[in-house]
């Protein structure tokens, strides 16, 4: 197996002592034997204590051929999270139901048409007695306990679980090769068969969700996924859990990955308690 891989490094023509120390945020340019690499290093605010930092490509999107244009490094604790299966289905089942309205109706005794005669005398038949004969217990009449229409499923699932929903999707799709960065969203034109060329081409999978860090994305962007169904742009305050699993590949630019990788690393190590007590919904 290793034979395999320094044989891979080989054709690549990149030395495997690639990485450096350096606790600048900065970028530090690596020469090997025949390219020139350049690796953005970081200083977080919370730096990693047992894990090292991820070293993810960062690619172009000038030209439907992949090209290279340096490294950068990503917070384990956002891009290496423990994969939990159970947190991420919460988060499906949350954002599925909140949205949710059952329109589901039945009539009760009251609403049900007749029934406003008492059928027969209290006592002196021996049958059993009854006030209408839109009771429950006759055929035709109203039913009792059943589904009113306008019935919300909306509830709120807990905020680290939210969190760390976010934090192992990201981590999978990394995981799995279906996290890309790209530099920025500039296209050389509009036209939509670009972008189809340059997903076939890099093997994206046939879903793509783009994220970018602002509402603004490029004009050539925005009419290149017009027509498209399976390509979608959103920006960094919109991702969430399910439009991630939806989506065949992620893509992230670089001002989007570090705005993502800040915003959690903060929530992480900040105590929320008395902050979010005011914004507690009662749910009983």
């Amino acid at each position: 197996m290793a034979s395999i891989l320094i044989n891979a490094i080989k054709r690549l023509h990149v030395s495997p002592q690639i990485r450096l120390c350096s606790l600048n945020s900065a970028a530090v340019t690596t020469t090997t034997a025949n390219k020139t690499i350049n690796i953005l290093k970081k200083e977080w605010e919370f730096p990693p204590l047992y894990t090292k930092p991820r070293e993810v490509w960062i690619e172009n999107l000038d030209s439907v051929e992949e090209k290279k244009l340096g490294l950068i490094e990503l917070h384990p604790m956002v891009y290496a999270a423990p994969p939990r299966i159970d947190i991420i289905h919460s988060n499906v089942i949350w954002q599925r139901k909140y949205r949710w309205v059952s329109w589901a109706h039945t009539k009760t005794r009251a609403e049900v048409r007749g029934g406003g005669k008492k059928p027969w005398p209290q006592k002196g038949l021996g049958r059993a007695r009854h006030g209408s004969i839109r009771s429950p217990l006759f055929r035709g009449g109203g039913v009792a306990h059943g589904p009113r229409s306008g019935k919300s499923h909306f509830f709120m699932l807990p905020f680290h679980l939210r969190l760390h929903g976010l934090t192992t999707t990201l981590s999978a799709k990394l995981a799995q090769d279906d996290l890309h960065i790209v530099k920025d969203l500039e296209l050389p034109t509009d036209e939509s068969q670009y972008l189809v060329d340059l997903i076939e081409n890099r093997n994206w999978g046939p879903s793509v969700l783009i994220i970018d860090d602002t509402d603004y994305a490029p004009r050539n962007i925005t009419a290149a996924t017009d027509n498209l169904l399976h390509v979608n742009i959103m920006p960094v305050y919109g991702l969430n859990v399910y439009s991630m699993l939806k989506h065949d590949t992620l893509v992230l630019t670089q001002a989007a990955a570090e705005k993502i990788e800040e915003k959690l690393l903060y929530h992480l190590h900040s105590d929320n308690r008395e902050r979010m007590k005011k914004f507690k919904i009662d749910q009983v």
